[in-house]
């Protein structure tokens, strides 16, 4: 027979059930665990926990933290509203069989749909690195055929030269052949009026050193020193004991080569892959605000919060001074900092963040409506308490 769990506390907010359950001195992991949309059950033999919800919830965004003795779950409402109860009132075996044999089957139905995502995501995967290296084939391939033109012309344009300075050559032969028994005499006269040569001389030229093609009246030292240090710096990381560099063509050590590589991840749903490439890139230039500001998109899918608000404080750090150019690059730093705030439960640093970006765009309604819904959330929470 097994042991209930009975003794348990709760409290909700309008959008927030948030269930805290003592364990007894069991050990709990995730695989104890098992939640669908009106039905909870914590199963620690001898130990069990079964409740039938008052309102369906949002299994998918749900969590549940195991630490110090308990279970503690934070259960989103799919409908705000504020509950009467946590679980329904004379709920029978009869229902209850139901609803257990109903989230089962729900949970096989969604497992089943993962799989065939991941399958679908794994062949798209094939089918993108195919197509990548027939491009690759193909642009190689026409490089040679190009090289192999240019070739060709090149040996053509000298033939018809050669040839046409030897017909040159011969047609001046035979017309000084002609005459020269007629014109020896007028030859020798042009001879003797003609000026002795120059003396020769060497000169010597001297120019300034410069890198850059310009002269130097024409140039701005300080940007060009600027641009020289900036180019000795990428040479030196490239330069440098990078294991991962090593088996890296030319190109794909390009911090932009590798920014629009983590994007296409990213577009793909492959959010971990995006972070190593935008890593890899961060490693290269790391004054680049736009591979912080994505690799934090990546951190939201990921669920890392923390590094999710370290990237987006970053990014607001380089994105300075703030100039219109950067307005929608420092929104989407203040928003992805604000949402990573509130699923860490800080309404008030995520309102912070929202309310930032309201100023610098006044007229985003999307952005309103969600400050909007942050304050409602501080408002129960505070009602709550």
């Amino acid at each position: 027979m097994p042991v209930w769990l009975r003794e348990h506390s709760w409290r909700q907010t309008l959008t927030a059930v948030y269930l805290s359950l003592p364990l007894r001195g069991a050990r709990a992991t995730p695989a104890n665990i098992f939640c669908s949309e009106q039905y909870l059950k914590v199963s620690i033999p001898p130990f069990l926990f079964e409740a039938i919800l008052y309102a369906p919830i949002d299994d998918t965004n749900s969590t549940a933290k195991i630490g110090n003795g308990n279970i503690f779950f934070t259960l989103y409402k799919k409908e705000p509203a504020m509950w009467d109860s946590l679980t329904l009132a004379n709920d029978d075996k009869e229902k209850l069989q139901y609803l257990r044999e109903k989230a089962v089957l729900k949970a096989h139905e969604k497992a089943k749909e993962e799989t065939e995502a991941k399958k679908i995501t794994k062949q798209e995967h094939k089918k993108y690195a195919l197509e990548a290296t027939m491009k690759l084939e193909e642009a190689e391939r026409k490089r040679i055929e190009d090289l192999k033109e240019k070739e060709r012309q090149k040996v053509t344009k000298e033939l018809e030269l050669w040839k046409k300075q030897q017909k040159d050559g011969d047609k001046y032969k035979s017309i000084q052949k002609k005459g020269h028994s007629s014109c020896i005499f007028s030859h020798n006269l042009k001879e003797e009026l003609l000026p002795a040569p120059r003396a020769a001389a060497t000169i010597k030229v001297n120019f300034t050193p410069r890198v850059f093609p310009t002269a130097l009246r024409e140039s701005r030292v300080a940007e060009e020193e600027e641009w020289l240090h900036k180019q000795a710096e990428a040479r030196r990381i490239i330069n440098s004991d990078l294991s991962e560099l090593q088996d890296l063509k030319e190109e794909e050590k390009n911090p932009d080569w590798l920014k629009d590589k983590g994007n296409k991840m990213f577009a793909m749903g492959d959010y971990l892959g995006a972070v190593n490439a935008y890593n890899l890139a961060v490693r290269l230039n790391n004054k680049l605000p736009l591979l912080y500001l994505n690799r934090a998109a990546c951190h939201l899918k990921l669920r890392n919060l923390h590094k999710a608000i370290e990237d987006s404080s970053k990014a607001l750090e380089l994105l300075t001074p703030p100039v219109p150019d950067n307005e929608n690059a420092r929104v989407k730093a203040h928003v992805r900092r604000g949402t990573a705030f509130c699923q860490l439960e800080l309404y008030t640093e995520g309102l912070q963040d929202y309310e930032a970006a309201l100023k610098i765009d006044p007229k985003n309604k999307n952005i309103e409506k969600d400050a909007e819904k942050i304050r409602h959330l501080i408002q129960g929470t505070m009602q709550s308490s």
